[in-house]
């Protein structure tokens, strides 16, 4: 489970992040949006830079930015441990990864719901993580997208066993197995776990279901 920092209280961030972490958590997901590549703005280095100290986690940074070579090195010096960038947003997809792993961060790439997974297939060998979307970037809530169950489908018979596959947008306890069986092993949940009123029980709960449908 990689819960989402962009539905958690901002209010009582770090109160929020301590729950999910004390119950076991070991990766936190940062949406980071820059009104340009999503319509949205979210939040950036300074409020990484703030958690890293107190968390032990692995900061799993989902760059929703038009320019992630640009900023990619602010990120990571700020405690990113992976940094995602969207194969939508370069043609020379192969300079980013190069520059993110000579900043010594992990690399994974992003695909939106209409892009096919022969858009990475060139550079699928090089990430240590593909992440599918199966909601439209840039708006949390979303209802998820069925397409997405064949897609990770598709891209897990592209990956090595060393690579890991996540899905990101809608994950809950009626579509988490359905990912799951079809191969992801990273599952962003936000509302499914920080907008409830026992974000580490519904963490649980989900990584239960997740583990279930696997067995």
């Amino acid at each position: 489970m990689a819960p989402s920092l962009l539905a958690a209280d901002f209010a009582r961030l770090i109160d929020d992040v301590s729950k999910v972490e004390a119950a076991g958590c070991e990766i936190l997901h940062l949406d980071i949006m820059d009104g340009h590549f999503v319509p949205n703005i979210s939040f950036g280095v300074p409020v990484i830079e703030k958690l890293r100290p107190v968390s032990k986690m692995f900061f799993d940074t989902h760059l929703m930015i038009t320019d992630p070579i640009k900023y990619a090195e602010p990120f990571v010096k700020a405690g990113s441990d992976l940094l995602t960038f969207h194969i939508e947003v370069t043609n020379e997809p192969r300079r980013v990864i190069e520059h993110i792993r000579s900043l010594g961060a992990n690399v994974a790439v992003c695909l939106n719901p209409d892009t096919p997974p022969a858009a990475i297939e060139s550079i699928v060998s090089e990430v240590d993580m593909v992440l599918v979307m199966s909601v439209w970037p840039g708006f949390g809530g979303q209802k998820f997208m069925p397409s997405a169950v064949d897609k990770l489908r598709q891209v897990r018979a592209m990956l090595r066993p060393d690579q890991r596959l996540e899905v990101d947008g809608g994950i809950a306890p009626a579509t988490i197995a359905d990912c799951a069986r079809a191969g992801a092993d990273t599952l962003v949940a936000g509302s499914a776990v920080f907008g409830q009123p026992d974000p580490a029980g519904a963490m649980h709960e989900l990584q239960r279901l997740a583990e279930a449908a696997c067995r």
